[in-house]
């Protein structure tokens, strides 16, 4: 089965592009055949246009939380609220997000989704630091408007087929403390540069048969590759094909994810796919 990992960004360029692994599951291995760079929206675009079956782990949220939704009065059902934002260009949706959060009570101006809560992740609100809300509203309507299925908030029937992915949940399982990058050049440290490794050493190791179910083949250049990008979006991009090869195993149980999910959204990983039942 082809498996891809995308690494996603709001903003790709040549300096900072959406990074994908470009992955085949088979034989109770994940081979990484190679690593590409989307540098615009438009090989985005064309990369979802692309094949006939497929699945692929994109880290970054599908949806906002249900409390968003429902205050603002949005509709509630994914392909509705997301359809919705795509009529929005990017200032009038972070404009509106800054001003709803104007009218919260501190400690509750940015909602989680109970993915978010149960895999300790942002809130898909955020707009600065790690921009997880400009991630959602440069790339879910992009998925909306593509055709793929979106699981779990838009089945269609298409053998395309992406994930909501989130890396530093694998990243946790192989190392203690799962920081491994940084993109200020300043900041990329050879302690970064060493958990990298770390993390490589158990990926090549049965760590990832143990939790996920196959192991991976990573060839030297690969691994070099992925040791040597201080940004780690070439390990994270891994990472999330891992998850989404985990969703694939999965699928006679719904990849994974528990139902009722719809609206938000829901990470796939085995550590969150019987938290909540």
């Amino acid at each position: 089965m082809k498996i891809y990992g995308i690494d996603f960004t709001s903003a790709p360029s040549h300096r900072k592009p959406i990074t994908c692994a470009d992955c085949t599951l088979e034989n109770g291995f994940l081979h990484l055949n190679y690593l590409k760079n989307l540098e615009t929206f438009d090989q985005f675009d064309e990369f979802l246009a692309n094949g006939t079956e497929w699945i692929a782990g994109m880290d970054f949220p599908f949806g906002q939380p249900r409390k968003l939704i429902r205050n603002l009065e949005w509709p509630l059902f994914w392909d509705g609220y997301v359809g919705k934002i795509d009529e929005m260009d990017l200032q009038e949706f972070v404009d509106t997000m800054k001003e709803y959060r104007q009218h919260q009570p501190k400690g509750d101006k940015h909602h989680f989704r109970d993915t978010d809560r149960t895999a300790k992740s942002c809130s898909p609100m955020m707009l600065f630091g790690v921009p997880v809300g400009k991630m959602f509203f440069k790339g879910a309507p992009r998925l909306l408007k593509s055709g793929v299925s979106i699981l779990p908030c838009h089945k269609n029937g298409s053998k395309k087929i992406v994930v909501e992915a989130y890396p530093k949940l694998v990243a946790k399982k192989l190392i203690l403390k799962p920081k491994y990058k940084n993109d200020t050049k300043k900041k990329q440290t050879l302690q970064l540069r060493e958990a990298r490794q770390e993390i490589v050493k158990k990926l090549k190791s049965d760590s990832i048969r143990f939790y996920y179910g196959f192991d991976v083949a990573l060839k030297e250049d690969f691994a070099a590759k992925i040791i040597d990008d201080p940004t780690g979006d070439c390990l994270d991009a891994l990472l999330c094909a891992i998850q989404a090869g985990w969703a694939y195993e999965n699928r006679e149980l719904g990849y994974g994810i528990p139902d009722g999910f719809e609206l938000e959204g829901w990470i796939v990983d085995p550590e969150l796919s019987t938290v909540i039942q």
